[in-house]
């Protein structure tokens, strides 16, 4: 069993595509581990953007992921890493395939709707930053 962390950034919170993303996660087969609604801090959004300080577009990212509600996830099951990434496709949404989440809802690039860890060490580091165990099922 994997663990990792999912986002729906501000945008897709607005558009309501909060349900979309879980109701795709479960019907994969993953499960649900924990979930909550938040406004993330400049602090919080520092730490999870921290290898991208100094960036040139750090500051942006900082500036879009506490620009309203985030839903924040953590995912559970086999190989759930790979999986959910595939799910959300390529960063670039012009480059997400059909089917994935950014591929059918994507716009932007900068404001992307989804985040989903990129490694197991990430995933426990981000996930961390989000909940503590006892928060999670």
């Amino acid at each position: 069993m994997e663990r990792t962390l999912v986002l729906v950034k501000p945008n897709g919170v607005a558009r309501g595509l909060i349900g979309e993303v879980i109701g795709r996660l479960e019907r994969r087969g993953l499960t649900i581990k924990g979930a909550r609604m938040l406004v993330m801090s400049e602090e919080l959004a520092g730490r999870h953007y921290a290898e991208h300080l100094g960036k040139p577009f750090y500051a942006g990212l900082v500036e879009f992921i506490t620009s309203g509600p985030i839903c924040a996830m953590v995912v559970g099951g086999p190989s759930a890493i790979s999986v959910v990434r595939a799910m959300m496709g390529a960063t670039n949404p012009l480059n997400a395939a059909p089917g994935t989440v950014r591929g059918d809802y994507g716009l932007d690039t900068r404001q992307n709707l989804v985040h989903s860890s990129d490694g197991p060490e990430s995933a426990e580091r981000e996930i961390g930053l989000f909940f503590n165990p006892e928060d999670l099922v």
